[in-house]
């Protein structure tokens, strides 16, 4: 009988491994350009695009910032962000369900670090895969809407226990929704204590200005 086992987790520790020794370049070269690289990640539809529009929006006249996208197929959601005057360039990465180290470091000659504050990295639609990948930022952002429920963090632990902090969007609809606010932070309390929890929404306006800070560097 064939095992197949121990070669699947030696193949997995060797691309990690890869990854890993990229993230480290890309770290440096955010360091040297002053850059601050920031992922976002969430399940599809949790609001990532939205608010990386509104945060365009609203700051491009205080700092520099610029975005890398992750998805599957097309480049609706670089479109999107460029109407806010920013630059915006697509990683398409077919059928690999996150962003890796060597897809942004390939991507990042596109961009003139000189010139930015911050470079949003927004990952691929996905609650696990990304979680494994360092990509060299210098915080990773889980992002959860009030539409998933409240039990996200206990179902992808490792996704929110990794996270820096947690942004729990389309607040407008929570009462709509009948989503249980204090549950939730619960729970993401139990995935990754003392975690910083910030509550927003994007297309009201409304809870913004804790994020506007953290992006500015302004809180940790």
């Amino acid at each position: 009988m064939t095992v197949m086992t121990p070669r699947i987790v030696a193949v997995r520790q060797n691309i990690l491994k890869d990854n890993d020794r990229v993230a480290a370049e890309n770290r440096r070269t955010f360091a040297e350009a002053g850059v601050r690289a920031i992922n976002l990640v969430s399940s599809p539809g949790a609001g990532k695009t939205a608010l990386l529009e509104r945060t365009l929006q609203d700051l491009r006249r205080q700092i520099g910032m610029a975005v890398a996208v992750g998805d599957l197929a097309t480049d609706n959601d670089a479109a999107r962000l460029r109407q806010w005057g920013a630059q915006a360039e697509q990683i398409v990465t077919g059928t690999i369900c996150h962003l890796d180290a060597s897809m942004v470091q390939t991507i990042l000659p596109h961009f003139d670090l000189a010139a930015l504050d911050v470079l949003f990295l927004e990952n691929v639609g996905n609650l696990v895969c990304p979680s494994s990948y360092d990509l060299g930022e210098a915080a990773r952002v889980v992002l959860i809407s009030t539409t998933e429920g409240e039990d996200k963090p206990l179902k992808y632990p490792t996704m929110f226990n990794t996270a820096d902090v947690v942004v729990i969007t389309k607040m407008d609809i929570a009462e709509a929704v009948e989503f249980d606010l204090s549950l939730c932070r619960e729970n993401i309390d139990r995935a990754r204590p003392g975690v910083r929890v910030i509550e927003l929404s994007s297309k009201r306006g409304v809870g913004l200005e804790p994020w506007f800070e953290f992006v500015r560097g302004e809180q940790p």
